[in-house]
């Protein structure tokens, strides 16, 4: 028995070493992002009113979200419009980045055409994803100003008037920033599709082909159910990154030589523009806008990732299998009543 004691405690547990190696990052982030998200609840909860050239802090409870929200009398909902700008801006950029980076990837995975230089291609695709959001704001900025070189040559061509101007349209401006954030990052987006594409067993195509399934159909019964994981990742990191929009339409210049943000008439501004416009003026409704939005993308979120997981697919699949079943036992039955 001594001898089984001494080699037990001779032997070196590897298991606790672990705990060492993941330390840095949970000690940064309960200093960095969990200690300041508690704070930001604690700060929505107090009004600070300036008196005097002295600032006081005063509780409030829940008048500062219900001031953001509209609810107070006299006070506007501009949580709820600037999230809408936020919400319009992030649909015309992802819609059509995410049908871009399908068809791209596709193309680029599929053996049929069995291209060569992929990886140049590659590059090129996320060569936009690479430049800074301050750099490609300016330069579109340049490119769509009224005198630009875009305008101008339409306006040479005769496609628009002498009097257009897109930086002080309403729509031009919001899908214009759509357009540049679509461009920005289709990109990253196709290359988490390919790698997704690649890790799909090719059996599964060969089997498909030997059954005779068209291209059209071994994409969407084949690659598409078992890219899911993929496309889940993709969708909240995208909600994510769209809800917490800030750099492009910040920097993007909706003035006459002039950089408005959030021009033309607030039509651009997004719900973290707001928070910094309140940060310095309104500590506590700055807060409270900052708690609607990490609870409204947290809800999102896990509405994303539970009616994409595998239980969601599963719970449908076994409802589509019932209804299977009860049409087969009507018809059962509506055969025995002719019969009889």
């Amino acid at each position: 028995m001594n001898d089984l004691s001494k080699k037990k405690r001779k032997k070196v547990s590897y298991a606790r070493y672990g705990y060492w190696f993941v330390a840095p990052f949970v000690i940064g982030y309960i200093l960095f992002s969990l200690y300041p998200l508690f704070n930001t609840f604690y700060y929505s909860t107090f009004e600070y009113v300036t008196r005097n050239r002295r600032t006081v802090v005063e509780f409030s409870g829940l008048t500062n979200y219900l001031n953001i929200l509209g609810i107070t009398e006299g006070e506007k909902a501009n949580f709820l419009i600037y999230l809408g700008n936020t919400i319009r801006i992030w649909i015309f950029n992802f819609i059509p980045q995410i049908l871009l980076s399908l068809l791209v990837a596709a193309w680029l995975t599929d053996n049929r055409f069995r291209l060569k230089r992929t990886g140049t291609y590659k590059v090129l695709v996320y060569m936009p994803n690479i430049i800074t959001a301050a750099s490609i704001s300016i330069l579109f900025c340049s490119l769509l100003s009224k005198y630009g070189p875009i305008m101008s040559q339409l306006r040479d061509l005769g496609w628009i008037s002498d009097g257009t101007d897109i930086m002080l349209s309403k729509w031009g401006t919001g899908i214009s920033i759509s357009m540049i954030l679509f461009w920005m990052w289709y990109g990253n987006t196709t290359l988490l599709l390919i790698s997704g594409m690649i890790g799909i067993n090719p059996s599964l195509y060969e089997a498909a082909d030997l059954d005779g399934a068209t291209g059209r159909q071994k994409f969407f019964h084949v690659t598409l159910p078992l890219l899911k994981p993929v496309m889940l990742y993709v969708l909240i990191t995208s909600v994510i990154g769209g809800l917490q929009l800030y750099d492009i339409p910040a920097l993007f210049n909706t003035g006459q030589g002039q950089a408005l943000m959030g021009g033309p008439d607030d039509t651009s501004t997004t719900v973290t523009m707001y928070i910094m416009r309140l940060h310095n003026t309104d500590l506590g409704r700055a807060s409270a806008v900052s708690v609607l939005l990490f609870i409204i993308t947290l809800a999102v979120s896990l509405v994303f990732f539970f009616a994409m997981s595998d239980k969601s697919e599963e719970r449908r699949l076994e409802a589509k299998r019932r209804r299977r079943e009860k049409r087969y036992q009507e018809r059962l039955l509506q055969e025995k009543g002719g019969e009889c």
